[in-house]
Formats: C-alpha cells, sequence, structure tokens
C-alpha cells in the first residue's frame, strides 16, 4: 500500500517506520527542509530507542522516503496519515491551523479515492472539521477515519508493533476495510482492532491519558499524606495494586507528569467540556494537583539545605522521562528554576536530553560529562528522571564526590534503611525523611 504520512515529528516518524517496516511504501513528508534532509541522511530530530534503525533499514530497502513536496506526496498515495503538531493555545484548547492546512492540501492534491486518517491527537469534532477542509477541494472519493496513537515515549516502536489495541473510527466499509488491511501485521497475537465511530474514536484518546493523569496525582497526593502520617507509599502502591479492579500501572510517586501527551491532553479535554457546559471537576483537580507537585523537589532540597542560596545542587535527570529527549513540562525544569532564582547553582546530567536542555534554558546550569562528575562538591543531590544508570550507583563513589551526603530522590529509586546505614541524609517521595 502506499502510505504518505503527513509531519516528520514524533509519532509520524514512528507511525511511518513502522508501516515501512511491514512491507508498505511510505512517504513521510514534512515542511522543515532541515529535518527533511537530516532524515535523508538517517539524522533524527528525536532520541527514541531503536527507531533510528527502523528509518535506515527501510530507506537502504526503499520502502520508506521523506520528502518536503506535500502535493506530489498526497498525490501518490492510497493512504494519508495527518501527523501534524496540535500544541494547546493560551485557553489550553488545541491548535488546529496545521490539521486544518494539511487537510486543505489532501482535496487540492489527492488523484484518486483515498483514506484520510487523523493521527494527531485531536479534539472531538476535528475528524468532521478535516473531511469538509477535504470537501471544499476534493474531485475523488475520500473516506474519513480517525486512528489516535497510544504511543509511550521510550516504547514507541514496542507499542506500535505490539499494540494493546488498535483503536479506528471509521465511516465508511471501504475506510474500515482499508485500515483493518493495514494493521492486520500488528494484531496476529489476537489484540483487538476496536472500530468505532470517529467522535468515540477522538474522545477515547483523551479519556485514556486523562484517567492515567489522573492516576499519577492521586499517587502523589497519597504519596504527600503518607510522609505526614507516617506510611510508606511503596507498600500502600503495592497493596492497592494488588486488587484486580485497580492493577499496579502508573502507580508510582514521583514530581508530576510531563511530556507533549498529559499535560496537553488534560487541558484540551477540560476546554472542550467547558466549551460543552460540562465541567469536569475531576480533571480539574488532577491538574492542580500536578501543578503543585512539581514544586515538591525544591521544597524538599531546600528543607534538607536550610537554605540553597549559595548552594551548589547536582540534578540527575532532565527529560520528563527515561529513554527519551523530551523536555516538554519537565518536572526538571521547574526545579531547575526556583534553585536558580533562589540563588544556588546547579549541574546537571541526562544521558540524553542535555542538549535538549541547552537549547531551552541555555548555560544557566553547569553540564556533567557524567553522573558522577555532577556530584563532584555538590551540596545535594536531586534525582528527577529514572534512567537505568542512576538506580545501582555507587554509592562510596557518591558520597565521597558530595560535598555534603544529602539526596533527595524524586524516583524513590533507593532503599531508605540502606541509604540510613551509608550515613546519607535521604528523602524521597512519600516515605519520609531518613537521617
Amino acid at each position: 500500500m502506499n502510505i504518505t504520512v503527513v509531519g516528520s515529528g514524533y509519532v509520524g516518524l514512528v507511525v511511518g517506520g513502522c508501516l515501512a517496516e511491514t512491507g508498505n511504501a511510505v512517504t513521510c513528508a514534512d515542511v522543515d527542509e532541515a529535518k527533511i534532509e537530516g532524515l535523508k541522511n538517517n539524522v533524527l530530530p528525536i532520541y527514541e530507542p531503536g527507531l533510528d534503525s527502523y528509518v535506515e533499514r527501510n530507506q537502504k530497502q526503499g520502502r520508506l522516503a521523506f520528502t518536503t513536496d506535500i502535493p506530489s506526496a498526497i498525490a501518490s498515495a492510497d493512504v494519508v496519515f495527518i501527523a501534524v503538531g496540535t500544541p494547546p493555545d493560551e485557553d489550553g484548547s488545541a491548535d488546529l491551523r496545521h490539521v486544518l492546512d494539511v487537510a486543505e492540501k489532501i482535496g487540492m492534491h489527492m488523484t484518486r479515492e483515498l483514506v484520510v486518517v487523523t493521527k494527531s491527537t485531536v479534539p472531538v469534532g476535528t475528524a468532521a472539521k478535516v473531511s469538509e477542509a477535504v470537501n471544499r477541494h476534493a474531485r475523488f472519493p475520500y473516506h474519513m477515519c480517525s486512528n489516535p496513537e497510544f504511543l509511550k515515549e521510550g516504547a514507541a516502536i514496542e507499542d506500535f508493533m505490539k499494540p494493546d489495541r488498535v483503536v479506528i473510527g471509521v465511516e465508511t466499509d471501504h475506510g474500515r476495510s482499508v485500515m483493518a488491511e493495514l494493521y492486520a501485521p500488528f494484531v496476529r497475537t489476537g489484540k483487538p482492532i476496536l472500530f468505532m465511530d470517529l467522535p468515540s474514536a477522538e474522545m477515547t484518546k483523551y479519556a485514556a491519558n486523562a484517567m492515567l493523569a489522573t492516576r499519577i496525582s492521586f499517587m502523589n497526593e497519597i504519596a504527600n499524606l503518607c510522609e505526614i502520617v507516617g506510611a510508606d507509599v511503596d507498600q500502600v502502591r503495592k497493596g492497592i495494586g494488588s486488587d484486580g479492579r485497580i492493577g499496579p500501572a502508573f502507580l508510582f510517586p514521583g514530581p508530576g507528569y510531563g511530556g507533549s501527551c498529559f499535560p496537553k491532553d488534560v487541558k484540551a479535554l477540560v476546554r472542550t467540556a467547558n466549551s460543552h457546559g460540562v465541567p469536569l471537576r475531576v480533571l480539574d483537580a488532577v491538574e492542580l494537583a500536578n501543578d503543585t507537585q512539581k514544586h515538591r523537589l525544591f521544597e524538599k532540597v531546600a528543607r534538607a539545605l536550610g537554605s540553597v542560596t549559595g548552594k551548589r545542587v547536582a540534578v540527575w535527570g532532565l527529560a520528563f522521562k527515561p529513554n527519551t529527549d523530551d523536555m516538554r513540562e519537565a518536572p526538571a525544569l521547574v526545579l531547575i528554576q526556583e534553585l536558580l532564582e533562589s540563588g544556588a547553582t546547579v549541574v546537571a546530567h541526562d544521558p540524553v536530553a542535555m542538549h535538549e536542555t541547552e537549547r531551552r534554558i541555555g548555560k544557566t546550569v553547569e553540564y556533567a560529562d557524567s553522573s558522577y562528575a555532577a556530584l563532584e562538591g555538590a551540596d545535594a543531590l536531586v534525582v528527577v528522571t529514572d534512567w537505568n544508570e542512576y538506580r545501582h550507583p555507587d554509592f562510596a563513589r557518591m558520597k565521597a564526590a558530595l560535598k555534603s551526603p544529602i539526596v533527595v530522590d524524586g524516583r524513590n529509586l533507593y532503599d531508605p534503611r540502606k541509604m540510613r546505614s551509608l550515613g546519607f541524609l535521604y528523602e524521597s517521595i512519600g516515605r519520609g525523611l531518613v537521617a
């Protein structure tokens, strides 16, 4: 099948690479000339484990191509995926300008019967707007579909190649048939393709992310209460996660959620609900709890040091989660800003996100070549992102490098009893202070 993916960002590249991997002829089109030239030379604009090999292998085999000529890419396609960005407007609603611009181009440049698929995360009702934009210029039949993505950054290839389910909103039998054929290689183990109407598919994406964000904020609030009443949130998490009605996923407390999906999607869903006169009070609370949680690490390190003014603070982890360089809404940015505004010096380390951090905030912080180099002469360490390389450090080396043996662990990576026995002043999330 001839597939065109318009938009070569995170979602578009994963979609293009994975569809090419199953034998389709895929063209990824984008207006960014520098990005496209880089991709032609296997230089990716994002970090996602395994994606570089998919891009290189399928380009070499002639199944994957990159272009800035969007009209020609549309003209040669049987299926066009719209995977451009939908950044939040000031009021939290999703900005659909890029999506609708692509829709106009599809209508103008299609040369045959076409399946049009919204892959970008878009509010309920967007498929109807896309269809209207295509229809203004279409000279051939087209079939509107909504196929929301459920890709976890850091595990996107696995999620696409072995999905829990595939959600597809369809209007016609032809659209259903084409999409079923396209996704058949990915559901051979019996995972379902869930066909539904277009608004339900669009709502499913937002509802799923809002539910996961709710679990995170709920667990963070329980963790904060555990600290006050003397409970251990790790034990509580295991206790409730063992209940089959609840399950263990997304019950790990931390410094708050970030990234490109949860913050944006919760805001967009709240905005959609408000525009229809339906307040989502639970999600209002989820947002407030998450915003508050992002300040917890600064509060903890300030309490441990007495004052951060004039102190040197090491930060392990900058990306909002491991296995990505994504700094959007990252808790580390909130911590760094508060430390700097309070007169501290910050030295940071992250396996892949230091370049992206420097692009965003410049050299306002020092960037260390290794995790241990970041500790040299630091008055405290704050662990923000749970990269694997931070999970089992050389504690003796850590203690020798730190000016003061103070560790604030935002991801509960270490055993409090062990840290106490090693002589650290150790504070985590929901497990109290160990001195």
